[in-house]
């Protein structure tokens, strides 16, 4: 299990006519969290499509307990709990500033080869990289 987190803070045009941030910005900052996380191990989203591999989101869930506001300040909390096989889960836990737990969620991604547009295993060298950790 991996885990980072990443911060992010709420923009205006982000929110709704409710002022909360608008429940579909999330999808956004969970690939801020996703790119971020990957990055903290040494890899990015470049060094996969360069190495041929495409990483399309297949599945997203969120559960919603609590808005976030207008410049907020939220912690964005991304977890892999399982070496990547052909596809990949992200786990997330959104926090705001005093700590409350604003929503729980997770994304499935696929690896393709971006040759021939297959599923494909995960790149041998995100996979060393869980294996030392």
């Amino acid at each position: 299990m991996y885990t980072h987190k990443t911060k992010i803070r709420v923009r205006y045009g982000e929110t709704d006519q409710m002022k909360f941030a608008y429940y579909g910005i999330y999808a956004q900052y969970f690939e801020v969290g996703r790119v971020e996380l990957l990055r903290s191990l040494g890899l990015s989203y470049k060094t996969l499509e360069n190495q041929g591999f495409a990483l399309p989101v297949v599945n997203l869930n969120i559960n919603y307990k609590k808005p976030a506001f207008y410049d907020d300040e939220l912690t964005i909390e991304t977890t892999i709990k399982v070496i990547p096989t052909i596809k990949v889960v992200f786990y997330y836990n959104t926090f705001n500033e005093k700590g409350d737990l604003l929503n729980t969620a997770e994304t499935t991604l696929v690896f393709v080869d971006s040759n021939t547009g297959k599923p494909c295993n995960a790149p041998k060298i995100l996979i060393e990289k869980f294996i030392e950790i």
